[in-house]
């Protein structure tokens, strides 16, 4: 059962970070989307004072290596897409791999250290809280291009 849960908190917990990158084009003020981010997060999760101040460290460390090592999952996408031999072929599946493990074993220890600090059911409800924000954010910003407005932030 854990690791389902765990398998089902990574793929809902990567679905944002696929999302956003996605959009290279799209311009947006980081600062006031993080704010937004801690709040909606802060209070979906019901975090107490005294939870927060410790799960935000925990949060945005996490956050900061998943995207370095999704950036280099991208990396590798792309290389993949350049006619190569099969050797490489294998080579680059199986650095897919390892780093996918990779980012397993990270989710783990942060699910470990996190559950220290918030319950167990706010950590399950973590991956589906930051997805639903990243859905909000998708909606709002596809509701300024179908209305012809441009957001003005950078």
């Amino acid at each position: 059962m854990k690791k389902i849960l765990i398998i089902a908190f990574m793929t809902l917990w990567l679905a944002p970070g696929w999302a956003l990158a996605q959009r290279p084009d799209a311009t947006y003020d980081k600062e006031k989307l993080e704010s937004a981010r801690v709040a909606f997060i802060t209070n979906r999760l019901d975090l107490k004072p005294e939870q927060a101040e410790k799960f935000w460290p925990l949060f945005n460390k996490y956050n900061d290596e998943r995207s370095q090592m999704m950036e280099q999952l991208s990396s590798l996408n792309r290389s993949s897409m350049n006619e190569t031999s099969d050797a490489k072929a294998k080579e680059l599946v199986q650095q897919r791999f390892v780093l996918q493990q990779k980012m397993l074993d990270r989710e783990k220890l942060f699910m470990d250290e996190v559950m220290k600090v918030i319950t167990p059911v706010q950590a399950v409800k973590l991956g589906g809280v930051n997805r639903e924000f990243t859905r909000q954010v998708y909606r709002m910003n596809q509701g300024r291009r179908h209305s012809g407005g441009q957001s003005t932030e950078k």
